[in-house]
């Protein structure tokens, strides 16, 4: 991250390096004397939290702009679900039967890294949960294409690194769910959902959720493998039930291969943000 600075006075890095070579002192070894924006245990307090979501919000949008980043394609989609290569590890015939999304994945990151590419490399860049599964599939098929992508990872109780496909310097580490959620969204050209389990079914709704009710301009929104959707969620009872709307249920589209995908994408008629919605009076 750059430090363009256009203030005449002493800079913070400098002395947060002065303040780390005082004399030792019992004043100067108290909590009480480190410089407050170098306390990670100040840093840490329940008090501090609203600092803390700030920083969080701050950081991958500063360093976004850096690096002129405008449009996203979003890729949600399984931890779980394995290369084909792999398919014989996983645990259920059911994931191993869902491997081939992970070659679609990578295919239709690849795609969209090359169109994105002939205009400049800026926008419509793919950006995944930086994990496996579907996530590391679509870093995979951006540097197939010799792009970048960005990885957008979340500190989890069990062991996780970063996949080894995400570029680097788009590689960005989140505490906070809901600040990392609101950067999958703010730069998204379109979204797209891989079959996947909890997460991915709280993404998916979450961005539906944002359209739906106008908070968020109308994408294209693909849900690939239109058998696996349907199949753990009935659609259409929702809407014969009245919870949702009719008009809902065309928010989104199902596609089956990546170049089925991108010509949704390509000829999705825009539209602005809804200012009602449909079947409710309020």
């Amino acid at each position: 991250m750059t430090d363009d600075r256009h203030s005449r006075l002493r800079d913070a890095h400098s002395d947060r390096d002065r303040a780390e070579h005082v004399p030792s002192t019992p004043q100067t070894e108290a909590p009480a004397y480190r410089l407050a924006f170098a306390d990670d245990d100040f840093l840490c307090r329940d008090e501090l939290r609203p600092v803390r979501l700030q920083l969080e919000l701050l950081k991958p949008q500063m360093m976004l702009d850096e690096h002129g980043i405008e449009s996203t394609i979003v890729m949600f989609g399984g931890a779980r679900i394995p290369a084909p290569a792999d398919k014989e590890k996983a645990r259920t015939q059911t994931l191993r039967d869902l491997s081939h999304f992970y070659d679609e994945a990578r295919k239709f990151a690849r795609l969209m890294t090359e169109k994105s590419m002939a205009n400049g490399g800026k926008t419509d860049v793919i950006v995944t949960g930086g994990g496996p599964g579907v996530m590391e599939a679509g870093n995979r098929g951006a540097i197939d294409a010799g792009g970048a992508s960005i990885g957008l990872n979340i500190v989890l109780p069990h062991e996780q690194a970063p996949n080894e496909y995400v570029t680097p310097d788009l590689c960005f580490n989140f505490h906070y769910f809901a600040i990392r959620k609101m950067h999958f969204l703010m730069r998204a050209r379109a979204i797209t959902i891989f079959p996947g389990g909890f997460g991915t079914l709280d993404e998916m709704f979450e961005s539906l959720t944002l359209i739906q009710t106008g908070r968020m301009e109308r994408v294209p929104f693909l849900l690939f493998g239109r058998a696996f959707w349907e199949k753990i969620i009935n659609w259409d009872a929702l809407a014969d039930a009245g919870t949702i709307s009719d008009e809902d249920l065309d928010l989104f589209r199902f596609a089956k291969t990546a170049e089925e995908a991108l010509h949704i994408i390509d000829n999705w008629e825009p539209a602005p943000a809804r200012d009602k919605l449909p079947g409710r009076d309020c």
